[in-house]
């Protein structure tokens, strides 16, 4: 546990809503040349009292309440990064009954699946190389799935890629496309594939990374901006279409992975473990209601017991939400 954030962070300032993701941009580029808060971003988007960096006790995986035994759990982008150092490993000490680990890259795939096995030699996993960009390709991994256990219980839709970083006017239309294929129309197909094989009313959890670009406006990072806010949006649809499913938007904080842009760098101090253990907790079945933040976006670095303390006021306030602001209706011009 990452004791200096086990403790109530300083409350940030309160800053008017439409000039936070400039004074954000503009503290940033203010630091050039200086050593940088590493927990600048952490203070800038703090939502509960207590941040964490590293797992802490009430999300790591070993915990008996966040067991998944009996369960299958589905991870996408599952050979390197975020996946094979976070979800993968946490998963694996939930005790489930089976682990689908996705991704382009099969050899990858089989080294992260043989690590796993080393620690839990009972545990049955399954390597599908898959492009989830590509719909035939999806359909053989939900094939698979289906021959072997039925159903899944349990999706992490980590597959992401991040490519362009560039002004809108100097972009490769190609590599920004290259970035909405893969992020949402990936994320679409597999999360479609996990919905069509769910028996009807059985209860699922589909984990779903995305990041605080999704509602935070950053310069030359609008195609990966702009594709996590659709998946963000995503996860509310499929909250709203199938009362069984907790559906999440989770962002992983920042951590040093091979999608981390050097501007990141300094502020990437987040672990793997972190989401991975965070991932745990929302797919958990026992134990404090999460289905109140399905359709809803989390940060790993929030603390999940206050936020159930808080289920009340999340929920009458519709907080976590993406909204349009101002004053609509018919009654504000009468």
């Amino acid at each position: 546990m990452d004791k200096a954030n086990s403790k109530p962070s300083p409350k940030p300032p309160q800053e008017e809503p439409d000039a936070i993701h400039h004074s954000h941009l503009s503290r940033v580029s203010a630091m050039a040349g200086q050593t940088p808060d590493p927990d600048f971003f952490v203070k800038a988007q703090q939502f509960t009292a207590h941040t964490y960096r590293d797992v802490y006790p009430a999300i790591d995986p070993t915990n008996s309440s966040l067991s998944q035994a009996g369960k299958v759990v589905i991870i996408t982008g599952a050979s390197q990064g975020l996946g094979a150092k976070g979800f993968v490993q946490a998963f694996a000490a939930t005790g489930p009954k089976a682990m689908v680990l996705v991704a382009r890259n099969a050899k990858k795939l089989e080294e992260v699946a043989a690590s796993v096995k080393e620690k839990f030699p009972e545990l049955e996993t399954l390597t599908v190389s898959t492009d989830v960009a590509d719909p035939a390709s999806v359909a053989a991994l939900f094939e698979e799935v289906k021959s072997k256990f039925g159903h899944a219980d349990v999706l992490v839709n980590n597959a992401a890629v991040f490519n362009s970083l560039a002004p809108v006017k100097d972009d490769d239309h190609k590599v920004w496309w290259s970035d909405m294929t893969v992020n949402i129309y990936g994320t679409f197909l597999v999360t479609q594939g996990f919905l069509k094989l769910l028996p009807e009313s059985a209860p699922a959890r589909i984990i779903t990374l995305t990041t605080a670009a999704a509602y935070q406006v950053f310069p030359n990072l609008s195609s990966y901006g702009l594709a996590k806010l659709v998946v963000f949006e995503l996860m509310d649809y499929v909250r709203a279409e199938n009362p069984n499913v907790v559906a999440v938007a989770v962002h992983p904080g920042i951590v040093a992975t091979d999608m981390l842009k050097d501007a990141f760098a300094p502020f990437a101090h987040d672990t793997p473990q972190l989401v991975g253990g965070l991932g745990t907790w929302l797919a958990a079945w026992e134990g404090p209601d999460r289905a109140f933040l399905s359709g809803r976006y989390l940060s790993a670095n929030w603390d999940v017991d206050e936020l159930v303390k808080r289920k009340e006021d999340i929920v009458q306030q519709d907080l976590l939400k993406l909204n349009l602001t101002g004053n609509f209706g018919e009654k504000h011009f009468k």
